[in-house]
C-alpha cells in the first residue's frame, strides 16, 4: 500500500495532538481536584502519553497487516472489538510495569495488587482506545468514500472520452471511401453483389452510431458486423485477403464490448494485411479457456518489436476492458508462428 508523505505527516500530528491532549486533560483534572502535580505525576503522565503513541501505532500496524479495512463490515466489527480489548490490556500492563520499576505508584495505588490495578486501568484504556479506533476507522471510511467518488468521476470522464473516440474511429472516412468505390465498380458488373455491399456498409454505419449507447452486445451480433466489414474489405483486396473463422457456438451469446472486435480486425488489416504486397490471412477465434471467454485475432505480418500502445485500437481495448471487468480481463498482442501477429482478449465468461 502506497501512502503519501502528507498523510504520514498528518497521522503523526494527530497522534501527538491526541495523546498530548490526553496528558493535558490529566493535568487539568489533577489541578481541578487539588491533587499534587509533582515530578512522579508528570513522569507518569509522560509515560502514558509515550506508551499510548507506541501502542496505538503498533495497533495500526496490526490493522494494516491483517488488512482489516478491506474485510466485510461484520468481520470488521468483530476485529475492531477484539483489537480494542487486547490492546486495552497491553497498554496498562506496560505503563504499570514502568510505574513499578521507577516506583511511581501513589500511596493510594500501593494498597492494591498489580492485578487489581491492571483490571481497573484496563477499563479506562478500553474507553480511550475505543475512541482512537473509532476515529481511525471512521476516517478511513470517509477517505475511501471520497476516493470512490473521485474514481467514479474519473471513470465517467474516461467513458465519455472513449465514446467520442469510438464514434470518430469507427466511421473511418478511408474505409467508407474505399467501400463506396468498390460498390460503384460493382453496380454494372454485379448489381446483386452491389446491393449486398450497400446493406453491409449500412449495417456497419448503423452499429457504429449505436456503439456508445450499449455497454455490451451478444458476441453473435458483434461477429455479424465483423463479417460485413471483412466482406467489404475483400472487395478491395480480392484474393489477397483470406478470412477464416474458428468459433465455438457456445460463445455466441457471450456479452462483449460493442465494436471492440471490429476495431481489432481493422487494426489487423491496416497494420498487417495492407502492408504485405501478397496480402495475407486473418483468422478469428472465439472459445472458452478456464472459465474465460477468449477472443483471438491472428493476421499475417510481424510486429518487429514495435507496439503502438497509444494507438486507438490497443488503448481503447485496454481501457474498455479495464472499465468493464477490472482485473478479471486481459489483452495482449504478440508475434506467433514466425509470420503472424496475435491479438488476444480474455473476459470473464457469463454464466
Amino acid at each position: 500500500m502506497r501512502v503519501s508523505l502528507s498523510k504520514i505527516g498528518a497521522y503523526w500530528w494527530c497522534q501527538a495532538a491526541g495523546w498530548g491532549g490526553n496528558m493535558l486533560m490529566n493535568f487539568f483534572f489533577a489541578w481541578t481536584y487539588n491533587r499534587d502535580i509533582n515530578a512522579p505525576f508528570i513522569l507518569r503522565s509522560f509515560i502514558i502519553a509515550v506508551l499510548g503513541v507506541l501502542v496505538t501505532h503498533f495497533m495500526r500496524w496490526v490493522i494494516m497487516k491483517l488488512n482489516m479495512l478491506q474485510k466485510p463490515f461484520e468481520q470488521q466489527v468483530v476485529y475492531f472489538l477484539l483489537l480494542t480489548v487486547v490492546f486495552s490490556m497491553i497498554l496498562p500492563f506496560l505503563s504499570l510495569s514502568l510505574f513499578n520499576l521507577f516506583n511511581l505508584f501513589t500511596p493510594e495505588q500501593r494498597v492494591y495488587s498489580f492485578t487489581r490495578l491492571l483490571v481497573g486501568s484496563a477499563a479506562n484504556s478500553f474507553v480511550t482506545l475505543l475512541v482512537w479506533n473509532l476515529i481511525y476507522f471512521i476516517y478511513h471510511y470517509v477517505e475511501r468514500y471520497r476516493m470512490q467518488q473521485l474514481d467514479a468521476l474519473q471513470m465517467q470522464s474516461v467513458v465519455k472520452e472513449l465514446e467520442l473516440k469510438t464514434i470518430k474511429a469507427h466511421i473511418n472516412p478511408h474505409f467508407i471511401f474505399n467501400s463506396l468505390n468498390g460498390i460503384r465498380a460493382l453496380v454494372d458488373e454485379d448489381p446483386a453483389r452491389a446491393r449486398t455491399a450497400i446493406t453491409e456498409l449500412s449495417n456497419i454505419l448503423r452499429n457504429s452510431m449505436q456503439a456508445d449507447k450499449q455497454e455490451t452486445v451478444p458476441f453473435e451480433k458483434e461477429l455479424a458486423i465483423v463479417k460485413d466489414y471483412l466482406a467489404l474489405e475483400q472487395m478491395r483486396f480480392e484474393e489477397r485477403l483470406v478470412v477464416k473463422f474458428d468459433i465455438d457456438e457456445d460463445t455466441l451469446d457471450q456479452p462483449v464490448p460493442p465494436m471492440m472486435l471490429q476495431t481489432l480486425v481493422e487494426n489487423a488489416i491496416k497494420h498487417g494485411i495492407s502492408k504485405n504486397i501478397s496480402g495475407g490471412e486473418i483468422k478469428i477465434i472465439s472459445r472458452f479457456v478456464n472459465d474465460q471467454h477468449e477472443l483471438v485475432i491472428r493476421n499475417t505480418g510481424r510486429l518487429n518489436g514495435q507496439i503502438n500502445a497509444d494507438g486507438f485500437g490497443i488503448s481503447s481495448t485496454q481501457s474498455r476492458l479495464k472499465l468493464m471487468f477490472g482485473d478479471n480481463a486481459g489483452f495482449s498482442i504478440s508475434d506467433v508462428n514466425g509470420n503472424e501477429v496475435e491479438a488476444k482478449v480474455t473476459m470473464p465468461a457469463a454464466v
